[in-house]
């Protein structure tokens, strides 16, 4: 597929329930961001779609991708994360901020025809989450998709006072107990992966514990091609990998298909992170 495609069509087509629709990406340049901070975006709030995007309505038969293993959980500890924890054969694939409400739609659907599990980290801000509320908190509250705190409008929390954090995480853990019926808790996402040891503590105070960062970038909070973009899948989706993505662009849903033949070739089983772990004590 063109990346010239723009996101109605892309909309369309997915609502077809064509996946042989999503081609035509292929590995080309680059490398991804990964430890501690990712090239994000600079943020600006996106202006708010004057209606809500339609979302597809068809869902496929059966499930592409395999529901995440059982067994035991692995308890946390106050720490930093970038992987997930012990040893396994899954992945967690977790997207940032939702600039773009399409984008945030196109996930929701992905994940509803594939059974893919995401941890979505929410920028409260956006309008996306609001737009498409009633569509992801059915698989919120089933558990399929996790939600995670990503500050209200994603400043630098290492340049800010301890109220200023305070405020930002506070916001949107109302946010997300008004809007889903969850806090996010225990974990976090500092914008940029910039935290210490006051930001650290401040979110501890309200009860986010586990700064949560990742090993693997999409290398998408920018606009990038498809091709980098899956690119970047095939170096990063290993065994217990914590890769951000983030629902800010077009170019992340021209490559669903492409990014599950990438999980199904490793025989890799997406995991949110409550999948396989426990808040700490």
């Amino acid at each position: 597929m063109s990346s010239t495609m723009n996101r109605r069509q892309w909309l369309t087509l997915l609502a077809a329930g064509t996946a042989a629709a999503l081609s035509g990406c292929d590995a080309t340049h680059g490398a991804a961001i990964s430890g501690a901070g990712p090239n994000h975006l600079a943020k600006g709030m996106a202006a708010a779609p004057s209606a809500t995007p339609a979302l597809p309505t068809t869902r496929a038969a059966v499930p592409l991708l395999p529901a995440p293993p059982g067994g035991p959980k692995i308890r946390l500890s106050r720490h930093t994360i970038t992987a997930l924890p012990g040893k396994g054969n899954t992945l967690a694939l977790t997207v940032d901020d939702g600039a773009d409400a399409e984008v945030v739609g196109a996930y929701i659907k992905f994940a509803q025809d594939t059974g893919a599990r995401f941890t979505f980290f929410v920028t409260a801000a956006y309008s996306s989450w609001t737009v498409h509320r009633d569509a992801l908190r059915p698989l919120v509250e089933s558990g399929q998709i996790q939600l995670g705190n990503h500050t209200w409008n994603h400043p630098a929390l290492t340049k800010l006072s301890a109220a200023g954090v305070a405020d930002q995480l506070e916001r949107t853990k109302t946010f997300l107990r008004n809007t889903f019926g969850v806090d996010g808790t225990p974990f976090y996402r500092p914008p940029y992966g910039f935290h210490n040891a006051t930001v650290d503590r401040v979110a501890a105070e309200h009860g986010y514990t586990v700064p949560t960062l990742w090993y693997g970038s999409l290398s998408d909070s920018s606009i990038v091609t498809e091709q980098y973009l899956i690119q970047m899948a095939h170096k990063y989706f290993n065994p217990q990998a914590i890769v951000i993505g983030h629902a800010n662009h077009p170019a992340v849903t021209h490559c669903y298909n492409q990014m599950v033949d990438v999980i199904k070739e490793r025989k890799l089983s997406m995991v949110t992170l409550n999948d396989v772990t426990l808040p700490p004590v």
